[in-house]
């Protein structure tokens, strides 16, 4: 779809997308004003200050284009925002959501004012989001970052130059917990939990990478591995955060009890489950 091109017409091609994205979007004006201020290089905020002045940027309906085919905004601009940082995402990892932040906001509430985690663990790390936000929470800590995709990895590593936290951050390949000979104050992990014959938006599905979405019949594989490692990574007072789907806090949960654990619900601003908050317990026999 091309929209006309006439001088000073941005106005007019931001109404026009809109009412394109309609039947794609829940934000379509945002989603519009997002493209066409990626087009110029300019944030949202100057775009729309300067708009009577803009024409409309010769690659605008390319990335109208795109976004009508249900690729992710975040893609499309190489950009995401998560926690206070701005990190570059690609179809190779998962777009950050602001539902993830609950993991971060349960962990600033485990420790509290008069504890601080050193060493962090982030599990199936895809961006870096969780890890490199929870340093920026507590600055004098450290972490360690796993995948199992290389090419997440290189995201991820990008990521920590791009906020200045390459010296505090490490991100490997790896299997979840497989082979980490260390124990950790805080892990955080949002893995895979989507039953494999789940409807998805095509947004979601389409798009971001399924190995980082999908984990068997019921979305419980991954937890299944997570549950029978964490004896071995978590410190006896540290905390484990684990992202669940909304109807999965307690078949999740049972696993990490069954290995000997305490565990919690975290409920996001929605009231939708969000978390499990796990933490050491008495084996059970």
């Amino acid at each position: 779809m091309t929209i006309s091109r006439r001088a000073g017409s941005l106005d007019a091609w931001l109404r026009t997308a809109t009412a394109h994205l309609s039947t794609v979007s829940d934000t379509p004006r945002l989603d519009a004003e997002l493209l066409a201020a990626h087009a110029l290089g300019l944030s949202r905020a100057e775009m729309i200050l300067a708009l009577p002045r803009l024409d409309v940027p010769e690659s605008a309906d390319a990335l109208l284009a795109r976004r009508q085919a249900h690729e992710p905004i975040a893609y499309i601009m190489g950009i995401r925002d998560f926690w206070t940082l701005s990190l570059r995402v690609t179809p190779d990892v998962l777009v950050p959501r602001p539902d993830s932040e609950t993991l971060i906001e349960a962990a600033i509430d485990h420790f509290g004012a008069s504890m601080k985690p050193a060493r962090i663990l982030d599990l199936g790390t895809g961006s870096g989001a969780l890890l490199l936000a929870a340093l920026d929470v507590w600055p004098d800590a450290t972490g360690l970052g796993i995948d199992a995709s290389s090419a997440a990895i290189a995201v991820a590593r990008d990521n920590a130059e791009r906020c200045a936290m390459a010296g505090r951050a490490t991100f490997e390949p790896g299997n979840w917990g497989e082979g980490i000979a260390e124990r950790f104050d805080l892990i955080l992990c949002n893995p895979p939990y989507i039953a494999t014959d789940a409807m998805l938006p095509k947004d979601v599905r389409d798009h971001e990478p399924a190995s980082a979405l999908f984990a068997g019949v019921d979305g419980l594989d991954a937890y299944r591995v997570l549950a029978g490692q964490l004896s071995q990574l978590l410190n006896e007072h540290g905390v484990a955060l684990f992202e669940i789907g909304f109807d999965q806090g307690e078949s999740a949960g049972a696993l990490f009890r069954k290995a000997g654990f305490d565990v919690a619900l975290r409920r996001d601003l929605a009231g939708r489950a969000r978390a499990l908050v796990v933490t050491a317990g008495r084996p059970v026999s």
